[in-house]
């Protein structure tokens, strides 16, 4: 039987890339450091990912099994040595501590074998597998590089599909929204995967769906929390909300459009669809997951902050973004790390400061102004 190794066994690993794999004929081998998790797949070998809908329809996983990647790294290199595919859904601050790991596989396979191994990074993340096979690449020699470069192929993808917070502890089972997309980028002929779509320049779906998915998903979030919602459908139910949303999501498609010459009538009808997808009450998605690792989401080429400035660079409006961010330094969700240093942060330096060192913002451009003047009318 065909072999990947995906790396994450959490839920999005196991009710997403995990599932498409194993419905592809695929044995999947998790590796995780969930001792628990680990566990229970190599006990049960199956579970379900059930769908978020009336019927509530579910899927059985089969031929699944795991390795704790602290405690059996041999296991996990000889696996990668077998396999066809290696791919991720860990979040892309932890690439570089599983890229020492993936390093040593790749070497031992390229002793082994001469047959091809596809790497993809599935993260909400531009350019993820490319960050991912730097990291691999600083833990070989030169020689060895030119080897894995030779024999391996890493292509960068973009991944969607809302899967909330669990409420079934103890179970591997999985609720995740009918809805995904899994876009990978190559113009090389791969092994097919059931729900996987090929293009040969994945820039505009990426933008496009972390723009629109990612940009709207958290600006619900933030301002849902600052207005006491519990979940994503209560707070985008509120038309102040979801009013906000939507022009904050006029200004990500108008640089969308403007940058990637998309049909506007088209993709006001994706914007419309995407916001459908939110209002699904069937996912109980809470604001404060949405909203988790602030700092992540204010990076420079994040969700917020890229479109932002994009739209600044082209002289469009970006006054519902400047809203998003500021209500982005109002999370101070007191159970998130990130959160929590964010706010000690604008306490010891201020708003103008963190847009500098977190955001890469220049303290007196336009777009900080903007964010600035939001963040003191909402605070106040």
């Amino acid at each position: 039987m065909k072999q990947v190794v995906h790396f994450g066994a959490g839920n999005i690993g196991r009710g997403f890339i995990g599932a498409l794999f194993s419905q592809s004929g695929y044995h999947v081998t998790f590796i995780d450091i969930a001792d628990e998790i680990i566990r229970k797949l190599n006990e049960e070998k199956q579970y379900e990912v059930k769908l978020a809908t009336d019927e509530q329809e579910a899927v059985t996983v089969h031929n699944v099994s795991g390795f704790n990647n602290m405690t059996q790294e041999e296991e996990v290199i000889n696996t990668i040595v077998q396999a066809t595919y290696v791919t991720t859904a860990i979040g892309p601050n932890i690439l570089p501590r599983i890229a020492p790991l993936i390093a040593k596989g790749l070497m031992k396979r390229i002793e082994k074998t001469d047959e091809k191994l596809y790497v993809i990074a599935c993260e909400n993340q531009i350019s993820a597998t490319d960050l991912l096979k730097g990291y691999i690449l600083e833990h070989v020699d030169d020689e060895t590089k030119d080897k894995i470069l030779n024999r391996i192929s890493f292509y960068n993808s973009a991944v969607d599909r809302i899967v909330p917070i669990q409420h079934n502890q103890g179970s591997l089972d999985v609720l995740v929204e009918p809805y995904f997309e899994w876009i990978v980028e190559t113009s090389d002929e791969i092994p097919p995967v059931e729900g996987m779509k090929v293009v040969p320049n994945l820039a505009p779906f990426i933008e496009r769906k972390l723009f629109t998915v990612n940009t709207g998903h958290a600006a619900i979030a933030y301002i849902g929390y600052l207005e006491k919602k519990a979940t994503i459908d209560e707070a985008v139910a509120d038309e102040r909300i979801l009013a906000h949303v939507q022009a904050t999501l006029k200004e990500t498609g108008d640089y969308l459009i403007k940058q990637y010459h998309l049909d506007p009538g088209e993709h006001e009808q994706y914007i419309n669809k995407i916001i459908d997808r939110f209002k699904n009450a069937y996912l109980h998605d809470d604001v404060t997951r949405v909203g988790r690792s602030p700092l992540r989401k204010l990076g420079s080429s994040d969700r917020f902050i890229r479109p932002a400035v994009e739209a600044e660079k082209a002289g469009l409006s970006y006054t519902q973004l400047a809203k998003a961010i500021a209500t982005a330094l109002l999370f101070d969700y007191k159970e998130d790390e990130e959160a929590v240093k964010l706010q000690e942060m604008i306490q010891e330096h201020g708003v103008t400061y963190v847009l500098k060192e977190v955001s890469g913002l220049s303290e007196t451009s336009k777009l900080t102004e903007e964010i600035v003047r939001h963040y003191e009318a909402i605070k106040n």
